[in-house]
């Protein structure tokens, strides 16, 4: 057991009070019950970190790094911005996981270290999208408002199956992409000539 104790890393402290995070908010984000969940003590955690505040913070940037800089970077090999937009509606939506840890960590919006991080992370994901309307061809003032629109769909969509699972007729794989599909449709259905309105299309 002790040898397994030093093997802990304060990245397996940061990927467990992500998971924690996920699945009771911030409070869930507790020294003692996490190093339970690691079969370690607390003197590992002070190893790494000198307070809860610090794990938070590596929580927190775990999270950014895992759904929104990684998410983005999955994308990058796509040349069409309207088949990027796709599957990043696809994925973003279809993900479960991702769907508690985000409504918990923007649950927690107003806490003094969470606060700059989700103000970061959701400029950061609103200018991506900008960029990809803009790229099919969208002026920057309309691409802004089909972004806008497109992502607060999004929030909406997660924080509803995650505080209420059933409740929306959509959850099935197959309503799912169609729902998807349909998304899309509205948000690209004046798109520029030369760009196909749909992403079927």
């Amino acid at each position: 057991m002790e040898q397994e104790r030093r093997r802990l890393t304060a990245d397996d402290w940061a990927a467990a009070a992500l998971t924690a995070l996920g699945e009771g908010g911030l409070a869930a984000v507790a020294v003692e019950p996490l190093a339970a969940r690691l079969g370690t003590t607390k003197g590992s955690f002070y190893w790494h970190f000198t307070n809860r505040e610090a794990l938070i913070e590596a929580a927190l940037a775990l999270w950014e790094q895992r759904f929104t800089e990684a998410t983005i970077a999955t994308l990058a090999a796509e040349p069409d911005p309207v088949a990027r937009l796709r599957l990043l509606f696809t994925r973003v939506t279809g993900d479960v996981g991702q769907n508690a840890v985000t409504v918990n960590v923007l649950a927690s919006a107003d806490h003094r270290l969470v606060a700059p991080v989700v103000r970061r992370v959701v400029q950061r994901r609103i200018d991506y999208v900008v960029g990809l309307f803009e790229e099919v061809g969208f002026p920057q003032a309309v691409a802004r408002q089909r972004a806008t629109l497109g992502y607060t769909s999004y929030v909406g969509h997660d924080e509803l199956v995650a505080r209420l699972p059933g409740v929306l007729p959509l959850e099935g794989a197959g309503e799912l992409a169609g729902y998807i599909e349909s998304v899309l449709d509205l948000l690209l259905y004046d798109a520029p000539a030369g760009r196909p309105s749909a992403p079927g299309a």
